[in-house]
């Protein structure tokens, strides 16, 4: 650690030779996670939907840093088609994955579907994630070291899974907050069944969660782009003020995520975030979930029904 015994980047151990694939990162925390990690010597695959964006993202990095080893692949998180594509160029190329940093979301989108007819929040925040952590599953069980770093959010916290009715379909009402905050509830639950699975079954793999607090990205407006009208666009001016006053910076939030990531002393099942005040900023460190994070039964039913949607099964041979 350092002098002040806080955590930072200078911190992580040279990552040359190590893979690693970000989900969402051509902004926000992923876009930071890539800078900082190439930084280090890793070799980042920058997994992103839109070409575009990715390539842009992908350019800039390479102008501050041109020894930066990174390579973008396309990723839709809200189609299984494109999840198993995403899968299959990886593979044809790599034959290790050292971190996968399951970061990529959307927030509070008004309601729609993916292309899997799941809802578009828990279809991507954590059913795409779940499809591609199994598809990628045999690589990370076969690196040595393998970690999977799941992203979750305070949010988690207001969050219920109903794995009855996952799709807001049946007896509940869509609301995003709802939709989004069981979401990231979906995740934590997904990060910590994943790593008692793992070491009941002697793997190796470690299993961690992560939380940004409430930093500065364009996560927060980026839904509201889908609905249009006024009331999108007041709640975008709304949130641009609150992270111009409230919340840290992109950077700041993502240092949780790279602390799961590279820190030598975890347990898989350990969440981290900041420290600071309600845990929405400050510097990051091993903080605590809910009880519904934790709840073992809630966990594996949920893990069943994710099967089930997905059609993905895990090999824990």
């Amino acid at each position: 650690m350092s002098r002040s015994n806080k955590w930072t980047t200078e911190n992580i151990p040279d990552l040359h030779g190590k893979n690693v694939i970000i989900t969402g990162a051509n902004s926000g925390t992923g876009y930071e996670a890539t800078k900082i990690l190439t930084e280090k010597g890793a070799y980042v695959i920058m997994a992103c939907r839109s070409e575009t964006r990715g390539k842009e993202s992908l350019e800039k990095i390479l102008k501050n840093n041109p020894k930066a080893l990174i390579e973008y692949l396309q990723l839709d998180l809200s189609s299984l088609m494109s999840i198993k594509e995403f899968v299959r160029n990886y593979k044809s190329k790599h034959d290790r994955l050292d971190i996968l940093l399951n970061n990529a979301g959307v927030m509070q989108t008004p309601q729609r579907k993916t292309a899997d007819d799941f809802e578009l929040q828990i279809g991507t925040n954590h059913l795409g994630h779940f499809a591609l952590t199994g598809l990628l599953f045999e690589l990370i069980k076969n690196t040595s070291g393998s970690r999977i770093v799941t992203m979750s959010s305070m949010a988690h916290t207001m969050g219920s899974v109903n794995t009855e009715d996952l799709n807001f379909e049946k007896s509940r009402k869509y609301d995003r907050s709802r939709a989004y905050a069981q979401s990231k509830l979906a995740n934590l639950l997904f990060a910590y069944e994943l790593d008692r699975k793992l070491e009941k079954n002697n793997i190796s793999v470690i299993s961690l969660g992560a939380h940004p607090g409430y930093s500065a990205t364009k996560l927060q407006s980026a839904g509201l782009k889908l609905e249009g009208g006024l009331r999108a666009r007041l709640w975008r001016v709304v949130y641009g003020i609150t992270n111009r006053l409230v919340a840290q910076s992109a950077y700041m939030g993502t240092l949780p995520m790279i602390m799961a990531a590279t820190l030598n002393d975890v347990n898989g099942g350990d969440y981290f975030g900041p420290k600071g005040f309600r845990g929405m900023r400050g510097q990051p460190g091993k903080v605590t979930s809910n009880g519904k994070s934790h709840d073992t039964d809630m966990a594996q039913k949920l893990w069943n029904q994710s099967e089930e949607l997905t059609g993905i099964k895990y090999n824990f041979n």
